[in-house]
């Protein structure tokens, strides 16, 4: 095997290895000297250890576990957890005063090594400056490099000595860990803040999935003894020739409303006074969710020392570094830095909103297609002659709808992500952390429209606009459609369970199958799956939690169906990573960014979501306004739900009246009760709304985003910090630039002779620090 060794532009020592496979593939081997280390780990601002922290992690359930005196099955002691430290940002010439540092080759991690490889490598030009011609990122998009990855750890000699990545396998991406909490530390040790703070997050959600889960059973539980008890089915079913119906189509016949005796009776499932209660419980639910992991996050980001990693430590990306047309001094740091006219980036913003506008408009034009496609199918099955095919042309029409709608959802999503990179790269902007919010933005407010637009029609439009017998409204000349004999509500929970469910068994099965590894080295990496971020595994679940909390007076089932996927999910993503990804590089982050601004959009949504849902969908207000205006024990109800057709349609149809479902007379006109169930409806969306935010934001003024003790932490690590770095601003304010420990030298880096004001601006400032 051919071998070749060399010094980068920047110090870093370069190892060349070759393999004979089907084609010649070559792999370069970075690796960078101590010196290189300390002065991109100032350069970066790398925290470096001040103090080992004495105090036990213990989680919130485990807390609770604690106080009520149960066994805690989901606890496990994993062995060599990562210390907690005191810690500030490193510099070279106060090295003594940090925890480590006698011992050169384990002072700074082995992820703290890949983010400075990386930085050199982000930061080298290849080009043009100007053209962006800059960065390891750039060459893979144009296939000079195949890949660029920092490589897995090896396999242990001995079973004694468990490496980080076998301690990650055995403890966490093994299915026997389904019911055990995932070692954090080790995975923000082995792949960086970013990625663990994913999980931690989805390992927070899905426990509070659990008292969702089971309030949503209770509720569906409920639902199967109303169903032999509650008064109105029992007037469906027991009503024989009483109520003939008006035919649903032209070419309908007539039909007896006891025929839908099943089906009136599967609606009750989800359309009951428990829902009602299951959408209030819901409502406080996400809000409180959403306000104790702020208090978990900021825990967290503290524990891992990125607290202030956007407002001070984060860089501007280097391909901003490179096109940005000029400088501007950072008003915290005081340092020059590339700037972007904020006015030019509005004016790329805005153009890049027309093409978001027309992504939605094709996706309302497939949305009325489907609605189209339901009805015309409903009639050709109608008039086939065939009694089974007819008598189930409702439903299949609806199943099948709902299927080609989760087809046409998931393609246009493919397009619109690509548009969406392509727009935001267009942007420019500064740093990966805006840059990955105004993507995320892009695309979740498509998303919402493609996903969310077809159930927001079941459960708000569908139905309300198909006039009355000899009266009725049409859209391109079909008869607008009305919602099934159960109701709107059993629509809307199918098409939650094909969208919802299918999406998801979908992207599992496509994880389940996907290739596995072989053998470690980097060789083997290689050929491992390219990881390609955090984005499609945090829209998934933030679709779902859409999904638990707007949709959820619908489906009271759907937080129970979500813990069942979240709990494959944790174990399909650990394995993903830890044996089927090429290990990612390192991200550091201070929360979850911008995908908490969007979850608390979806809870306010949601709170008045279900109370639409609630007032005009479900039949809980108008039987409520039935007991206590007609009748207590709901007798009767039936009758006064239905109408009858007016003279003019009768005289059309040999004289025939029949009923519908609607509170007008004979003359189509609405009935007082109408504007009564109105007015009621109108108020309840008030009230419900009212409470619950007025409730929400007590919680939100009752519970700290951060912890006490954690405040403590953070003013006792401030205060430790600029004693040791004391010296440090004594020394700036003199003039004098150097100090014991700063120990880089002029032969460990290798200057490139360029004539770009990038590299030259890099090396002046290596020479004067020197």
């Amino acid at each position: 095997m051919p071998r070749c060794s060399g010094c980068h532009g920047d110090g870093v020592s370069l190892q060349r290895e070759v393999v004979q496979q089907k084609k010649k593939v070559s792999f370069i081997l970075l690796s960078a000297p101590w010196s290189v280390m300390c002065f991109y780990a100032e350069e970066i601002s790398l925290r470096a250890p001040l103090q080992i922290i004495n105090s036990s992690n213990i989680n919130w359930s485990e807390k609770i576990l604690k106080k009520v005196s149960f066994p805690n099955l989901m606890a496990q002691d994993v062995p060599n957890p990562p210390p907690e430290y005191y810690s500030c940002q490193f510099r070279a010439s106060k090295l003594q005063r940090f925890l480590g540092s006698d011992n050169k080759e384990t002072f700074f991690t082995t992820t703290q090594r890949h983010r400075v490889l990386y930085e050199i490598l982000a930061r080298t030009p290849y080009g043009s400056m100007r053209k962006g011609e800059v960065g390891i990122d750039r060459l893979l998009n144009e296939q000079v490099f195949s890949a660029a990855y920092p490589l897995h750890e090896n396999p242990p000699v001995s079973p004694e000595s468990l490496s980080l990545r076998q301690i990650l396998y055995q403890y966490w991406a093994k299915w026997s860990c389904w019911n055990k909490y995932q070692p954090l530390d080790h995975i923000r040790e082995y792949f960086g803040e970013k990625i663990a703070l994913y999980f931690a997050w989805l390992g927070f959600y899905t426990g509070w999935l659990l008292p969702a889960s089971v309030v949503g059973t209770v509720v569906f539980l409920f639902g199967f003894w109303l169903m032999a008890t509650d008064v109105p089915a029992k007037e469906v079913c027991d009503s024989g020739d009483n109520f003939i119906m008006c035919p649903r189509c032209k070419s309908c016949s007539y039909w007896n409303y006891s025929s839908i005796c099943v089906t009136y009776k599967v609606g009750l499932l989800f359309d009951n006074g428990g829902t009602v209660f299951f959408s209030v419980f819901m409502s406080f639910w996400a809000v409180t969710f959403l306000e104790y992991w702020k208090r978990t996050g900021s825990t967290l980001a503290h524990r891992w020392n990125c607290s202030d990693f956007e407002d001070i430590e984060e860089r501007p990306r280097p391909e901003f570094t490179a096109m940005a047309p000029m400088t501007m001094r950072n008003p915290v740091t005081g340092a020059e830095e590339p700037y972007f006219p904020e006015k030019t980036r509005l004016h790329r913003m805005l153009s890049g909103c027309t093409v978001i506008i027309t992504m939605i408009v094709v996706v309302l034009m497939f949305l009325i297609s489907i609605i189209l496609y339901r009805s015309i199918l409903r009639i050709i099955m109608q008039k086939s002659g065939n009694s089974f095919v007819s008598g189930f042309a409702g439903r299949i029409a609806s199943i099948s709808g709902s299927v080609l709608n989760l087809i046409v959802i998931l393609m246009l999503s493919r397009v619109y992500i690509m548009l969406a990179h392509i727009l935001t790269r267009w942007e420019m902007h500064r740093t990966q952390s805006k840059y990955e919010d105004m993507f995320i933005l892009k695309v979740f407010v498509f998303q919402i429209i493609n996903f969310y637009s077809s159930p927001v029609y079941i459960a708000f439009f569908k139905g309300r606009f198909i006039g009355y017998p000899g009266n009725y409204h049409k859209l391109f000349g079909i008869r607008n459609e009305d919602c099934g004999a159960g109701g709107c509500l059993i629509e809307l929970a199918q098409e939650m369970l094909v969208i919802m469910v299918g999406k998801q068994l979908i992207n599992n099965i496509k994880e389940f199958v996907s290739p596995k590894e072989q053998v470690p080295p980097w060789e083997k990496d290689y050929q491992l799956l390219v990881c390609e971020g955090l984005f499609s595994e945090y829209l998934e679940m933030v679709l779902q939690f859409g999904f638990i909390t707007i949709f959820v007076a619908a489906c009271p089932l759907a937080p129970l169906f979500a813990l069942v996927n979240n709990w494959v999910e944790i174990r399909l993503d650990a394995q993903k990573f830890v044996t089927e990804y090429r290990r990612p590089v390192v991200e550091r982050a201070q929360d979850i960014g911008v995908w908490l601004t969007i979850l608390q959009f979806i809870t306010h949504a949601a709170v008045l979501s279900n109370a639409f849902l609630i007032s005009f969908t479900s039949s809980f207000l108008p039987r409520l306004y039935y007991r206590y205006t007609k009748d207590n024990t709901l007798t009767g109800f039936i009758n006064f739900t239905l109408a009858t057709s007016p003279s003019n349609f009768n005289q059309q149809h040999n004289h025939t009246s029949c009923r519908y479902r609607s509170l007008r007379d004979e003359q189509g006109e609405y009935l007082p009760e109408y504007y009564h169930l109105l007015a009621i409806r109108l108020s309840f969306v008030i009230v419900f709304e009212h409470v619950v935010f007025s409730i929400g934001r007590l919680i939100d003024v009752m519970v700290p985003d951060i912890p006490e003790e954690v405040e403590v932490k953070m003013k006792r690590e401030h205060y430790m910090a600029k004693m040791a770095l004391a010296e440090n601003q004594l020394v700036k304010e003199t003039g004098f630039e150097g100090g014991k420990g700063n120990d880089i030298n002029q032969s460990d880096v290798c200057h490139l002779q360029t004539p770009d004001r990038f590299y030259k601006d890099l090396y002046i400032d290596v020479y004067s620090w020197k």
